[in-house]
């Protein structure tokens, strides 16, 4: 799979904590990689200023522009990836039950499904050590403001769909999908006749999208207890 270029989002005031237990797992792997409670804060400013250009996200790596009134920098950094042991031993865990199956093509992460993938060896979320980026900003400490602040905004993406964890540690949705696809004992989607698997895959994330709106909706008009 090509790498994803997800849209500048704009600014936006207060503070949002993750509404996923992999978002807040993600995220406090991010805030082990800050130097001090001072570049964090100004990290989670710079997060909601608008000021990050479109973020791409491929297998290993991620990438984004900084705008601020200091310069135009570019943030560059890696997430360790899964290596093809890791790979199958994941898929594995997901084959022997369809709603997990189903729940990754829902953009979530069951919880027993990523405590089953860690008995196999296989450890999903990041913890601080794993996430590495440099800026061209040239602060003398390697994660700057700037990469801190790339680093939240690619915590919100993972918060929203889990799918972009697995692009990072190397499990592409698509590259997923066809795996999945090729085992005999689990059912996948698949095209329809006279249907390309793009139409399918653009049907998955209409779908998806459409349920991240009704949930934002409900979560309007009936907030859920305080964390």
């Amino acid at each position: 799979m090509a790498a994803v270029t997800h849209p500048r989002e704009p600014a936006r005031r207060g503070a949002q904590r993750p509404e996923t237990w992999w978002g807040r797992a993600f995220l406090r792997a991010v805030e082990e990689t800050a130097y001090d409670d001072a570049q964090l804060t100004g990290a989670r400013a710079l997060a909601r200023s608008g000021q990050i250009g479109g973020l791409v996200v491929d297998a290993g790596t991620f990438a984004a522009a900084v705008d601020e009134e200091r310069g135009l920098w570019t943030v560059t950094g890696t997430v360790e990836r899964l290596d093809a042991e890791s790979v199958e031993a994941f898929l594995e865990v997901v084959a022997v039950d369809q709603a997990r199956i189903d729940a990754l093509l829902a953009g979530e992460l069951p919880h027993d499904l990523v405590e089953h993938a860690e008995e196999a060896g296989v450890e999903l979320v990041p913890y601080g050590g794993e996430l590495a980026a440099i800026c061209t900003c040239g602060h003398w400490h390697d994660m700057c403001v700037h990469a801190l602040a790339v680093l939240h905004q690619l915590g919100r993406l993972v918060d929203r769909d889990a799918s972009v964890l697995l692009h990072l540690r190397g499990i592409p949705r698509d590259d997923l999908l066809a795996r999945l696809r090729r085992r005999p004992d689990v059912a996948v989607p698949g095209p329809a006749l006279g249907e390309s698997v793009d139409e399918v895959e653009i049907a998955f994330d209409a779908a998806l999208r459409a349920r991240r709106l009704l949930g934002d909706g409900l979560n309007e008009e009936r907030p859920g207890p305080s964390r």
